[in-house]
């Protein structure tokens, strides 16, 4: 057949990270690959009454249409839970998405036109890439450090492109890199941003899995002007499967994603919404996201110790102090996805690192995630990784 497609097609490709997870659902597959929550703590007896609690309550208000804006009391909890990340909201703040990858969708929906420019860091997550893409637009990177986005790269970029459009970060826990930024560099991105006029994504799906210290202000914290979107999820401290983010914006910029929202699945859905709201109101989330941060500093811990045991000293690693994922860099000429294949053969799985780059290069570099194995076989997994580097690098 010779039909037609929208020349947006063309951009959009199968994600790299979903493809390999293809091929981990081998029974005897170790995968460091997907950013998987532990599902042996979703809290499934727990779900399973309020499952029951809310049809026999509410049932036919859970089953029915509700308002793109999302469940007022879901709405109500959620800005009450801000305040973790110094941010002072209200329920008007709040639009409820289905996760916040539809957060990212309608971003790019509501910024870009075919050939503006998205500012991100180097690397950035591969979501929120394939996101962008879809609407024609193009990359411009900035390096990163430990500290986060290079403020001095940021401005040199910003002078030469004019069609830049909005800035897309994500200051906790970064996805790929597990990096933090400093309070500083955040303060420093509001004046930049505010000096070219650009709105700020602060992507924050990690923020509340910190290990040790206090949780830092986020960059909306800072915000005085408006400027800053804030996208949040449930996916890594509850339940990815009911598929529950927000936004976080002020009036002028929320009524652009509600219109979006509007046009795009009318709402999300209702019953999902009631259930978690009735799981705040009878069950203590912040003792669950204490187990899950108490199981995961476990997690990564023995993995980084394993690692540094037994990789070969030429390669060096991430240590994040919370989230999900390290960050391991290979000596240059190293080519990661073939570095893969040979991962594959000895049954151990990792995401090889030139998919973060939407620019492409930068091949010598791989992601591993630490939450979702167990602690058995975090061990063998980097044992059968570190083989493969030994044959690939010596020791």
């Amino acid at each position: 057949m010779a039909i037609k497609y929208a020349n947006r097609m063309e951009r959009m490709k199968a994600s790299e990270i979903r493809e390999i997870l293809k091929l981990t659902l081998q029974p005897d597959m170790i995968s460091f690959a997907g950013g998987l929550p532990a599902p042996e703590l979703f809290p499934v007896e727990e779900m399973k009454k309020v499952a029951v609690e809310v049809l026999e309550e509410s049932g036919e208000k859970a089953l029915q249409y509700s308002t793109t804006e999302g469940f007022l009391p879901l709405r109500e909890k959620i800005a009450q839970r801000m305040n973790k990340f110094n941010i002072n909201a209200k329920a008007e703040d709040i639009l409820i998405t289905s996760g916040s990858q539809q957060g990212l969708d309608f971003t790019g929906k509501i910024f870009l036109n075919p050939g503006d420019v998205v500012i991100c860091e180097s690397p950035s997550y591969l979501g929120a890439i394939n996101a962008f893409k879809a609407y024609e637009c193009k990359f411009a990177e900035v390096p990163t450090d430990d500290e986060g986005m290079i403020m001095e790269d940021l401005e040199k970029i910003l002078e030469k492109t004019p069609r830049a459009r909005l800035i897309y970060v994500i200051p906790d826990f970064q996805n790929p890199t597990g990096k933090t930024w400093s309070i500083e560099r955040r303060k420093k991105l509001l004046e930049i941003a505010s000096k070219y006029d650009l709105p700020i994504i602060e992507d924050n799906p990690y923020g509340e899995l910190r290990f040790e210290g206090e949780i830092p202000p986020s960059v909306k914290a800072f915000d005085t002007e408006g400027r800053v979107v804030f996208l949040g999820t449930f996916s890594k401290t509850f339940c990815p499967g009911l598929r529950l983010g927000w936004v976080c914006a002020s009036k002028e910029l929320l009524e652009k994603y509600i219109f979006v929202k509007q046009s795009a699945d009318l709402q999300t859905s209702t019953i999902a919404q009631i259930e978690l709201n009735k799981f705040l109101e009878l069950y203590d989330l912040d003792k669950h996201v204490e187990e899950i941060k108490k199981t995961y500093r476990k997690r990564r811990d023995l993995m980084l110790n394993t690692m540094k045991d037994n990789f070969p000293k030429k390669v060096k690693f991430t240590y994040p102090e919370g989230g999900l994922f390290t960050w391991v860099e290979l000596p240059d000429g190293i080519d990661a996805k073939e570095l893969m294949k040979k991962a594959i053969e000895k049954k151990v799985a990792f995401v090889p690192g030139g998919s973060f780059f939407p620019n492409g290069g930068h091949e010598n570099a791989f992601r591993m995630n630490y939450s979702n194995m167990p602690e058995d076989k975090i061990v063998e997994g980097v044992k059968r990784l570190a083989e493969v580097l030994k044959e690939e690098l010596g020791k």
